[in-house]
């Protein structure tokens, strides 16, 4: 049994590998690599385009669904680990990863929005042209969240966009920090769980 765990184990990780490397290729669209980028596709596209199904994992420029995907593949590699090093596994082990699983992307999410909001909070301070391709794509994914966040923070009350941008980058870094510690803490207790 053990046997079959860590060589499914392996292929997981192979898969994995296999995802990452089909999102690298996509940053050089420009680049036709011929067949072998064709056949990475074929492998990988119907687990990714199953996670494409989920609309909040795709928001404008950004596709969250390889993230998804290879989150949920970690998730199950974490269980196969902990079932072969302790020799069992329980629910509230399961329950425990899931939880910081899931948590690791949020918060991945929200590190990612932070740093897209520090980006636009550079680009106002030190007056960038924000025409370039790069400042309007970091300009079109910050404004919606500046405008979310601003909302949430001070409802209808007007601030300055300076004052906006540095409440919600100090709110999401506070809430990945606390948020983290909570986790921490019911991960350990659903670890204890008998079951």
């Amino acid at each position: 049994m053990m046997i079959v765990l860590k060589l499914l184990n392996t292929l997981i990780g192979i898969y994995m590998l296999l995802i990452f490397i089909r999102v690298l290729l996509t940053w050089f669209g420009s680049i036709d690599f011929g067949a072998p980028a064709e056949i990475l596709r074929s492998i990988t596209n119907p687990y990714i385009f199953w996670f494409r199904r989920f609309p909040v994992l795709q928001q404008g420029y950004i596709d969250l669904s390889p993230i998804a995907a290879m989150a949920v593949l970690s998730l199950v590699s974490q269980i196969l680990n902990t079932a072969i090093r302790e020799g069992r596994i329980s629910i509230g082990i399961i329950l425990a990863m899931a939880l910081v699983s899931v948590w690791s992307a949020v918060s991945f999410i929200m590190g990612f929005c932070a740093v897209i909001l520090g980006l636009s909070l550079i680009a106002y301070l030190t007056n960038q042209n924000i025409h370039t391709p790069f400042w309007s794509i970091v300009n079109s994914i910050s404004q919606p969240l500046f405008y979310r966040t601003n909302r949430i923070l001070f409802r209808t009350r007007i601030v300055k966009y300076r004052t906006g941008l540095i409440a919600s980058i100090a709110v999401i870094v506070g809430l990945i920090i606390c948020i983290g510690f909570l986790i921490k803490i019911a991960a350990y207790y659903l670890i204890l769980l008998p079951v």
